[in-house]
């Protein structure tokens, strides 16, 4: 049985669904004022994995994944333009949608947009206002009456009482408390607006994810995914603003991965020290990004940097070499690297344990192309299904061994020295008439001249083949 660590408990609990057999799962996606940066590919890469495996596990999934994109961010941006809102977030939207694809993050079921669901929204806060929880304030505002929740605080593990006594909250006489939350914004002259009870504005960014997740999934789900610094306020606010409208209890787990790290601080554009998707990955290839968010539990920080990027490289090329002239069975029969695999990803989603499945797989693999010829496709289909519920190895083999980025990301690598697949195929092929010639100097000179361009000649009962190093 799956176990997942549950951000609310702060314990592993067994994965049981509402409906038998269909997994419910929302997870926070992103605001649409600029491009995708390293810290939300994990989040997406993570949260696509744990979807990959639950499909590999017999679930049904409906994933929702949302896009805010109507916000102070978006107006501000698009002012400084010159342009609609709307131009601005689906140029962003489409941006994201090219990102994704290209790090094998799959479409979800479902990708609401909060300015589509302006009606929800709206209903949702009515429904808040009736019962208590929310009020007008003097600005115009509709604000969340955070003391009327009383278990507000318990995803965080925070306490009203702290919480006020620590916030540095400027004075805003229009609300009763300093901790309570827009719900309804009144519009500036020339923002976007919609008309409300409340008058022409638009939704607070909380109540936008509570309307939509229970809108696509209902009151009361199974999962709830984002990044952690998403667990106070966003997902707390999302627990009292739901729970509050719907009298349910609204996720059983809540799922929150790490933060991705520079120099020991969180990336995120507020601190300026991002890399965007289009900066990496013209200087490296997807799925070395992709193995290197995977290569950490996703609890935990990772951080990004040249040696972590080079592990992820190197593990890769282990597994490419491995599958390199095998062409794998056309039935995946499970075997040991399977249970281990299982094992660990049931687990809460242990990725590193199952990538030492794969990684044990890929030895084996290894030894039969020798020892025992006839398991090699076997191993080889293992090992290309297993990949595919990680969403790697995706790859011929020998086109993954023999391609490079268009730059290189890591300092120290190699890709050719200059050198283009067809000079390095002709000096592999002088170098296979020297040897046949039995020239031995002309080999080893050109052996040398490919290795100082960073490429690697391999000689095997097989014949003679390179890769880059």
């Amino acid at each position: 049985m799956i176990s997942i660590h549950n951000s609310l408990t702060g314990a592993k609990e067994p994965l049981v669904t509402l409906e038998p057999g269909h997994v419910r799962m929302y997870v926070c996606g992103i605001t649409v004022y600029d491009h995708l940066h390293v810290g939300h590919a994990r989040s997406m890469v993570v949260f696509d994995l744990v979807r990959r495996y639950l499909r590999f596990r017999g679930y049904r999934v409906t994933h929702v994944r949302n896009i805010t994109d109507i916000d102070d961010k978006i107006i501000e941006r698009a002012a400084k333009n010159g342009e609609p809102y709307e131009a601005l977030t689906a140029r962003y939207i489409a941006a994201m949608h090219e990102d994704c694809a290209r790090l094998g993050v799959e479409a979800p079921e479902h990708e609401p947009r909060a300015t589509d669901y302006i009606a929800e929204i709206i209903a949702m806060i009515a429904t808040l206002v009736e019962r208590g929880y929310a009020y007008v304030a003097s600005d115009g505002d509709v604000l969340y009456s955070v003391s009327r929740f009383e278990g507000y605080g318990r995803l965080s593990g925070r306490r009203l009482a702290d919480l006020r006594a620590g916030a540095r909250v400027e004075v805003d006489e229009a609300k009763h408390d300093p901790l309570d939350f827009v719900l309804w914004k009144m519009a500036k002259p020339g923002e976007p607006a919609w008309d409300s009870p409340w008058g022409r504005g638009r939704p607070g960014w909380h109540i936008e994810c509570s309307a939509m997740s229970v809108a696509l999934l209902g009151s009361h789900f199974d999962i709830h995914g984002g990044g952690m610094d998403l667990k106070f306020p966003h997902h707390e606010n999302e627990i009292a603003q739901s729970c509050a409208a719907c009298q349910a209890p609204f996720v059983n787990t809540w799922m929150h991965n790490g933060f991705v790290r520079v120099d020991d601080e969180k990336m995120s554009k507020s601190l300026g020290n991002f890399f965007t998707i289009r900066d990496v990955l013209p200087r490296l290839r997807a799925e070395v990004l992709r193995v290197f968010v995977l290569a950490s539990h996703y609890r935990g920080p990772i951080n990004y940097s040249d040696d972590n990027l080079r592990q992820a490289d190197s593990l890769l090329e282990r597994w490419y070499i491995a599958l390199r002239g095998v062409p794998p069975a056309a039935t995946y029969v499970p075997g040991p690297a399977t249970e281990r695999f299982v094992a660990a990803m049931d687990d809460d989603f242990n990725s590193p344990e199952a990538f030492a499945a794969l990684s044990m797989l890929a030895r084996e693999l290894n030894a039969a192309k020798t020892e025992a010829p006839e398991r090699a496709p076997a191993l080889a289909a293992e090992l290309r299904a297993l990949g595919a519920v990680l969403g790697v190895l995706g790859f011929d083999a020998d086109e993954w061994l023999k391609s490079r980025p268009e730059g290189e990301a890591l300092a120290g690598s190699a890709g050719g020295g200059g050198l283009s697949v067809a000079d390095i195929e002709a000096k592999v092929e002088a170098r296979r008439a020297a040897r046949a010639a039995k020239d031995w100097a002309a080999s080893d000179r050109l052996r040398d001249e490919l290795a100082a361009a960073g490429v690697l000649v391999e000689d095997t009962a097989g014949g003679t083949g390179w890769r880059y190093r």
